[in-house]
C-alpha cells in the first residue's frame, strides 16, 4: 500500500484537515494571494458583467494547472464577487446525464456551478452540457422505444467553473465552449511566505517571520502543500515547545518529517536514487520507473515529475526520464539539508 505523502496537492485529508482548509479559504480577491494576472482578468470580466442590465451572466471559465493551487478557491472568489451562489460538483460524481440534469434544473439565474475535475466527466454527460452552456436548453428523452420523444427545457442562464489538472484530456467541443480559459501559476516563495502568515493568524498561532520563510522554501511553491506543512509544524511546536514557531521548532519538525531544503520528501529523492543506481546516465522509461518505485505511471507523471523537473532534478528525453547532473548533486548530499 503506498504511504500517504505530506508533500502531495492531491494527499486524502480527514474531516477535519477539511474543516481547517475550507476556514483558510479567501472569499474575496483582495484576499486571494498570488495569481495576479488571472485576478486582473477575471476582475474585469466580472466588473463588465454587473455595469451591463441585459440580463447577460459571465462567460465559462476554465481554470487548470497541477493540484493545489487554489482552482476551487478561486470559483468560491468568483461567484462570492458575483454575488452568487456556488453550487460545486465533481466529474466523476455525475454519473449519468440524468444526473447532470437534476443539477441544472435547480440552478437559478445567475448562478455558478462549479465542476471540480472536468475532464472526468463521461461522454453521454459531456453531450448535455454542450448545449446547457451554449444555448442554456436541456435536451431530454422521455419514454423508450417508438414512443420516445425529445423535449427541449429552456434552463437558467449560469456560469460553468471547470477545473482540470489535465487540460489535454478535455474533449475539445466542450474545451471550446468556455470564454475564459486560464492556467493557474506555481506561487512565488513570498506570496507563499503571505500565504503562511496569514494561515498563522487565522489559526492564532505565532510564527516568527524566519520561519515563515524557512517553511515557504520547503512548500513546493504550492499553497495547499504550505498549509498541510505548518499545521504539522504547529503540532510539532504545540507538544514540543510553548507553540510559537520559530527557526529552531520548524527546523527539528522539517527534519522529523524528512523533508529536505528543496521540498523533496523521501519518496522523491528514493524515485531519483532509484533511477540512478539502476540506470545511471541512461534514459530510463516511465513504466519502468513505476515498476522500481511500487506507482502507477500516472503517479509519476502527475504527482513526481513536474516538480523535479521544475527543479531541474529531472529531464525528459525522448527515450526516457534522465537524473539531471542538479538531482545527482542533491543525492550525494548524506543529510539532504534537513
Amino acid at each position: 500500500m503506498a504511504i500517504e505523502r505530506l508533500v502531495e496537492p492531491t494527499a486524502a485529508r480527514d474531516a477535519e484537515e477539511e474543516r481547517i482548509e475550507i476556514t483558510l479559504r479567501p472569499t474575496s480577491f483582495d484576499d486571494y494571494i498570488g495569481q495576479e494576472h488571472l485576478k486582473s482578468n477575471l476582475r474585469l470580466a466580472i466588473e463588465a458583467v454587473k455595469k451591463r442590465s441585459d440580463g447577460s451572466t459571465l462567460d465559462h471559465i476554465l481554470l487548470y494547472g497541477p493540484p493545489g493551487l487554489g482552482k476551487t478557491t478561486m470559483a468560491g472568489v468568483i461567484a462570492h464577487e458575483l454575488g452568487a451562489s456556488l453550487r460545486v460538483t465533481s466529474g466523476p460524481a455525475i454519473e449519468r446525464a440524468g444526473d447532470l440534469a437534476s443539477i441544472l434544473t435547480n440552478l437559478k439565474d445567475g448562478d455558478v456551478l462549479f465542476i471540480d475535475e472536468i475532464h472526468r466527466l463521461r461522454r453521454a454527460v459531456e453531450e448535455v452540457l454542450y448545449s446547457a452552456m451554449e444555448d442554456y436548453k436541456l435536451d431530454i428523452v422521455i419514454g423508450k422505444g417508438p414512443a420516445a420523444r425529445s423535449v427541449r427545457l429552456d434552463l437558467p442562464h449560469f456560469t460553468v467553473i471547470g477545473a482540470t489538472t489535465r487540460t489535454g484530456s478535455l474533449a475539445g467541443p466542450l474545451r471550446d465552449r468556455f470564454g475564459i480559459i486560464h492556467r493557474l501559476e506555481y506561487y512565488k516563495e513570498p506570496e507563499i511566505e503571505q500565504i503562511i502568515m496569514r494561515t498563522a493568524k487565522i489559526l492564532g498561532t505565532e510564527i516568527r517571520p524566519e520561519a515563515c520563510e524557512l517553511l515557504a522554501t520547503r512548500s513546493r511553491l504550492t499553497p495547499r502543500i504550505a498549509n498541510r506543512i505548518f499545521k504539522r509544524v504547529r503540532d510539532f511546536a504545540d507538544v514540543n515547545g510553548d507553540g510559537i514557531i520559530d527557526t529552531v521548532v520548524a527546523k527539528d519538525a522539517l527534519k522529523l518529517m524528512e523533508i529536505d531544503y528543496l521540498g523533496l520528501d523521501p519518496a522523491d529523492r528514493n524515485m531519483l536514487k532509484l533511477m540512478w543506481d539502476n540506470y545511471g546516465e541512461r534514459p530510463v522509461g516511465l513504466s519502468t520507473i513505476a515498476a522500481l518505485t511500487g506507482d502507477e505511471a500516472t503517479t509519476i507523471e502527475d504527482f513526481y515529475e513536474p516538480y523535479l523537473l521544475q527543479l531541474g532534478l529531472l529531464a525528459r528525453t525522448p527515450k526516457g526520464r534522465v537524473v539531471t547532473e542538479k538531482g545527482r548533486k542533491h543525492l550525494q548530499d548524506s543529510e539532504p539539508g534537513f
